[in-house]
């Protein structure tokens, strides 16, 4: 058996591992030496846990405010932990998240574009979305429902991130591997969640058509007849919503694999139009439909 400090990873591994992008740790190994990779007879860069807690560490120190080089020397002086219970964490350091929760909620735009743009550089996407983005509308629909966040701020925070996102998925339809085309039911107006979906999606090799919020069934049957995608997949908020469409859905899962998500979504409706229902998270749920972890759907 090795010992437990042999790296062993190759980057694209470690990126996954800690949440922060390739590119990003290619940069901090060649900035600030954070990461002492060896290498194989081939050349490739292998890492082990020492390159892994310091990445984590440096992330740390990044949410508290300090600057890259500042970050880096500490977690390079700092002595060795990587056996420690926090070697296993891939979540996002509270402070970080928070900064665009926090701006958000305030109505500043600049904050919210620069804690986001932190985010992007900081972290892979999967993670921004799973631990930043996705928490905080969870979060905000909770106050919502208790009577605690105002129209306003839904209005704000739903614009800036559908903004953003969509930016994000700029030729999100490029490519060669399979195709979902995503849309929500009509109605249904809540599409930041199907957005996550098809960028974890996207960034499993798939290739995303995305027809957006209150979609009449007749404009999803057409387009799935045409384009014959790998998997439709349809969100409904409400089970009102679903009711009132659930013939034109079992046609729709009739001429492609259909996936049902969402507040109005569940297995006894999937079984009954013929479909799957995906019950996970986005990303989590992206990550399955791609057959990159977890069982089948």
């Amino acid at each position: 058996m090795q010992p437990a400090d042999t790296p062993q990873l190759r980057i694209g591994e470690l990126s996954r591992r800690v949440g922060v992008s390739a590119d990003l740790l290619r940069a901090w190994e060649r900035r600030y030496g954070l990461l002492v990779p060896d290498r194989t007879e081939g050349g490739f860069r292998l890492y082990g846990e020492a390159d892994e807690h310091r990445v984590r560490r440096m992330v740390a120190l990044l949410s508290t405010g300090i600057s890259a080089a500042e970050a880096a020397q500490l977690a390079l002086t700092e002595p060795d932990q990587s056996s420690g219970p926090s070697a296993g964490s891939t979540t996002l350091p509270a402070p970080v998240g928070d900064d665009l929760g926090r701006a958000l909620d305030g109505f500043d735009e600049a904050a919210a574009h620069a804690a986001f743009d932190r985010l992007l550089a900081t972290f892979a996407l999967d993670t921004v979305l799973r631990d930043g983005v996705l928490p905080y509308l969870h979060d905000f629909g909770e106050r919502w429902r208790r009577g605690d966040a105002s129209i306003a701020q839904e209005h704000f925070a739903s614009a800036f991130l559908r903004g953003r996102l969509l930016g994000l998925a700029r030729g999100w339809g490029a490519g060669r591997g399979p195709l979902a085309l995503l849309a929500c039911v009509p109605g249904d107006q809540h599409d930041l969640g199907l957005i996550c979906f098809g960028l974890a999606l996207r960034s499993h090799g798939w290739r995303i058509t995305f027809l957006g919020p209150d979609t009449p069934v007749a404009t999803i049957t057409e387009h799935t007849r045409r384009f014959q995608p790998a998997l439709v997949v349809l969100t409904v908020t409400l089970p009102s919503q679903a009711a009132k469409v659930k013939a034109g859905l079992a046609e729709i899962a009739g001429a492609a694999p259909l996936a049902i998500a969402g507040g109005g979504a569940n297995s006894s409706l999937a079984a009954a139009i013929g479909a799957r229902y995906l019950s996970a998270d986005p990303v989590t749920a992206a990550a399955m439909v791609a057959g990159a972890s977890g069982p089948s759907i």
